[in-house]
């Protein structure tokens, strides 16, 4: 039996609220990747060039700081990856949480929320970061509401 681990980062709790309704619709764990200094509204003003968020996806070479390296990568065989769009790819923090793991022979199924944007160039700028036996798929922009039916429907269309 394949296990399914749904890894999230969420600043501001939209991406919180869909990783756990992902979740519990498909019976996978979940692990939250937490940046080792929290942000603050002030950090995620993109309209401030001088901002936290601003300043790290200016550099893509940023690697914000984990709060942890104890997921259990391992265990699991499908990664469900979680992330808010920022500047149209991924926060550099998952940059850091797929660097911190051996994802070796995983297959990784992105999913995020957006404002407006979709995925970008996000599955280009994450690939660096895992080995190249590591699957990443763009998965889909889960804004508004799914129901639990259809989150099966569409995590069993990767499986």
């Amino acid at each position: 039996m394949r296990k399914t681990l749904v890894a999230y980062f969420s600043a501001g709790g939209t991406t919180a609220r869909v990783a756990k309704e992902l979740a519990q619709a498909v019976g996978a764990d979940l692990y939250e990747i937490k940046p080792a200094v929290p942000y603050t509204k002030a950090d995620l003003n993109w309209m401030n060039k001088k901002s936290r968020s601003s300043m790290e996806m200016s550099d893509k070479s940023s690697r914000p700081a984990l709060a942890d390296q104890d997921a259990n990568i391992a265990a699991f065989d499908t990664i469900l990856l979680g992330f808010p769009i920022w500047w149209y790819v991924a926060p550099t923090i998952i940059n850091s949480f797929l660097e911190s793991y051996d994802f070796s022979g995983k297959k990784i199924v992105l999913f995020a929320t957006s404002g407006g944007s979709g995925f970008g160039k996000t599955v280009a700028g994450l690939k660096p970061s895992v080995s190249v036996d590591t699957a990443i798929v763009e998965g889909k922009l889960l804004n508004g509401r799914q129901t639990a039916a259809e989150l099966k429907k569409w995590v069993a269309s990767f499986s």
